[in-house]
């Protein structure tokens, strides 16, 4: 059976439509907060996960060492991100957030659920909890961790 015609069906682009229009937005509504998608994910990340790595940093955020470096070096910048000079242990040095980036991120992580309750807005709570569990189904078929 041919797929011409039914690409905008198909759940790889279903998928990949919904986190580009959610990129987009969240990106947009963002602006006024004093970060990025991109930065909000590293901050997110390292409120969950305090003293984190690079490496584990980039692995949470679904980014390369590099583009986190990048997106590091803003948020030190602006000084919502401090990084040890020296390794706790190991070569990682860890970062954690400043008093600042703590601020940021609350005002950011309100303006991201106020954009995903648009995207889910006529769900119910069944609805919501069945979407997630179908998401994470789809991520662990992937990973090959199916249960």
């Amino acid at each position: 059976m041919s797929q011409e015609g039914h690409t905008e069906h198909r759940p790889g682009y279903l998928v990949k439509r919904v986190q580009q229009m959610l990129r987009h937005e969240a990106d947009r509504e963002l602006r006024d907060s004093g970060v990025t998608i991109s930065q909000y994910a590293v901050l997110n990340a390292l409120h969950e996960h305090p003293g984190a790595s690079s490496a584990e940093l980039a692995r949470l955020c679904f980014v390369t060492r590099q583009s986190l470096q990048d997106v590091l070096a803003g948020l030190r910048g602006g000084g919502l991100v401090e990084v040890a000079d020296r390794p706790a242990a190991g070569r990682a040095k860890p970062a954690r957030l400043t008093s600042l980036g703590e601020q940021r991120l609350a005002r950011a992580g309100d303006v991201m659920t106020a954009v995903e309750e648009r995207m889910l807005a006529g769900f119910g709570a069944e609805e919501r909890a069945l979407l997630a569990d179908l998401l994470i189904r789809c991520t662990d078929n992937l990973a090959g961790d199916p249960e």
